[in-house]
């Protein structure tokens, strides 16, 4: 991949790990890349968003567990923490956002400014882990806790004024 960015030139559209990490490529967006990264979410949230409950959850734990290995090879990689490219996590936490949420185009888009409000404000404490978190688990679990954040707030909001 060529790249003004030398830590992105480390990187390889062709190996799984860092086309996973780069949210199918929607990383490498030049402004805004966290937001693409969430947008990532969209297909894979489509393909599952019909699925017995217990089967979503499972399929995002899966997502949400490997992601901290995925985000921790593409960071050693790139021998950068946290390259604002890889946006696996962002995956990760915008498919939390949607556990149990109702399947409704309202419900995808309410949850997906919860999560970005989550992801972008990082109220505590969030925030903290995100600071001084490293690796791979530092890298996912901000989003996965704005995710958790965004969940309960998207469901609180369906339980007063339905989403669909």
């Amino acid at each position: 991949m060529k790249h003004q960015d030398p830590a992105l030139a480390k990187l390889s559209l062709s190996n799984p790990v860092h086309f996973l990490a780069l949210g199918f490529g929607s990383g490498l967006a030049p402004k805004a890349p966290g937001t693409f990264g969430t947008l990532a979410a969209f297909p894979l949230y489509y393909l599952m968003m019909d699925l017995p409950l217990l089967t979503f959850v499972l399929i995002t734990l899966v997502i949400t567990v490997v992601g901290f290995w995925i985000c921790d090879k593409a960071a050693n990689d790139m021998q950068v923490h946290d390259h604002g490219a890889i946006v696996w996590d962002e995956v990760a936490g915008m498919l939390i956002t949607l556990i149990a949420a109702p399947v409704s185009w309202t419900a995808v888009i309410v949850g997906f400014a919860l999560f970005r409000f989550f992801d972008i404000l990082k109220p505590w404490p969030i925030k903290l882990l995100d600071r001084h978190v490293k690796g791979g688990f530092g890298i996912m679990i901000d989003d996965v806790l704005a995710g958790i954040f965004a969940a309960i707030c998207l469901q609180g909001i369906h339980y007063f004024w339905p989403l669909g």
